[in-house]
Parts: C-alpha cells; structure tokens; sequence
C-alpha cells in the first residue's frame, strides 16, 4: 500500500465549481478515495445492457432501456432474479456467466474510460491517496480491471460480501483493508443503490450524474462529469462541503 503524507494540504475555494488542481494549502486529502467502476470509472453500463437485452429476447422476452437503466448499480442477484422474471429460465451462476463474459469482451478491446477519470486517478497516485475499487461486479471483471489499471490498494468485488450494496458492507470493507476511517474517505458513485450504499458506510459521498439521473439526497455531492472534480473538491468534501458542479456558477454548501 503507498503511504499517505497526511500533512498535504489544498487550498478550496467555497463557491467555485472550478478549483484549483494544484496541490496549495489549506485543507486535508481524504484518507482514501472509494471508486464504484460500472459507469463511474469506466462507461461499460452499455455492454450490461446489450447482454440483458440479448438475453431476455433468447428467452422470448422483452428488455426496455428503462429495465436496464433500473439495474444500474445492481448486484448480480438482483439482476439474475429481475431478468427471470422476464423470461430467462435459468440460474444465477449462468446468467451471470453470460452477461460478464460479453461485458469482459466489451472491456478487452478496449477500457472505456469515462471522461475525466483516468487523470483524476493519476492524481490522487501522484498526491499519494489511497485508492480502493469497489463494484456490484464479481471479480473475475474487477481484478483484471484493477490489474490492468495499476493504482487500486484495495479491490472489493460483489462476489465477496455478504451484503452487497445499497448495503454498506462493501464500503465499510474497503475501508478496513486500506485500514482508514471510512468518514475520512471520499466515495465516488454514480447509481442509485451505490449512492445508497456509500452514504450509509459514512464516507463523503460524490454522485457522478452520467447514465442513470441522481435523486438529491442531504450530505451528497454531485458533478455531471469527473472533469469538473479537482483534488481541491476532494479535500473541500473531507472539510464539509457539500458541493454540486453540475454548472457554471453551481452552489457550494457548508456540511
């Protein structure tokens, strides 16, 4: 695990959707930052939902957009359990099998990463920030995910708790293996269960607001895009703040 210098510090500016990314002084990094990887890290939500709809139509069926955007986030129960109710006869460990095998395909030509993603992480490896991978996806997609990567400390997969989100288990876990306190972390997340699941862990909560919309909750922050977010939002949510750079001008609120 890479050490943390604790005693780096930011300067962030109330008010403004655009701080500073470089490193001043004024408020603490987080102790880690969480990351959800489906549609947050990487835009794979369209592979999941060409398989979901692949699948249903083989059973007889019918998949919307709006079924699939309902699974964003979803654990793979869930998903195996909604997509028998459609009409697909046969058992989780298969469908799961099916659908990572054309999302794993998806991913292999090619990491998709969402814009702003890939250079906010070389940031915080730069600052020395504690990273943590954690996904509803099993491992056999989220380690060769992290392997490939090469900045992830911690890797929590779906497959590995007991409580998948919206509980806040998988949360909870990677805190304790980066051994942090989990109110000192940020966790980035950009479905509805995630957002559910990092809030109630206690870590300051960002809601990326890409494929699925975010529904307002308190204490949550919110972007439109990993572009606008700087390590100086980072350290600001650590602070207090609550903030929301969905736009020009957009309002940053005490905690």
């Amino acid at each position: 695990m890479r050490s943390v210098d604790r005693s780096l510090l930011l300067t962030f500016q109330p008010g403004s959707a655009t701080a500073s990314r470089t490193p001043t002084a004024a408020a603490t990094l987080p102790a880690a930052v969480l990351w959800d990887m489906d549609g947050t890290l990487i835009d794979t939500e369209p592979y999941w939902m060409s398989a979901e709809t692949e699948l249903v139509e083989a059973h007889g069926g019918v998949w919307t957009r709006e079924d699939a955007l309902g699974m964003v986030g979803s654990s793979m129960a869930v998903c195996a359990r909604t997509l028998r109710s459609r009409g697909v006869a046969l058992p989780d460990e298969e469908i799961s099998g099916f659908l990572n095998a054309r999302v794993a395909a998806g991913v292999a030509a090619g990491i998709p990463w969402q814009p702003g993603a890939r250079e906010l992480l070389d940031e915080l490896v730069a600052a020395g920030v504690p990273l943590a991978l954690v996904t509803s996806s099993f491992a056999v997609l989220a380690e060769p995910f992290a392997r490939a990567v090469g900045v992830f400390d911690v890797v929590v997969s779906g497959d590995e708790v007991a409580h998948p989100k919206p509980h806040p288990e998988p949360y909870l876990t990677a805190a304790a293996r980066l051994g942090v306190d989990v109110r000192d972390c940020v966790a980035v997340e950009d479905s509805r269960s995630g957002i559910a699941s990092a809030h109630a862990s206690g870590a300051r909560t960002l809601a990326v607001q890409l494929i699925a919309p975010v529904e307002p909750l308190d204490g949550v922050s919110i972007t439109g895009s990993l572009r606008a977010v700087s390590l100086d939002v980072l350290a600001g949510m650590v602070a207090g703040h609550v903030v929301d750079l969905r736009g020009e001008g957009a309002p940053v609120t005490e905690g």
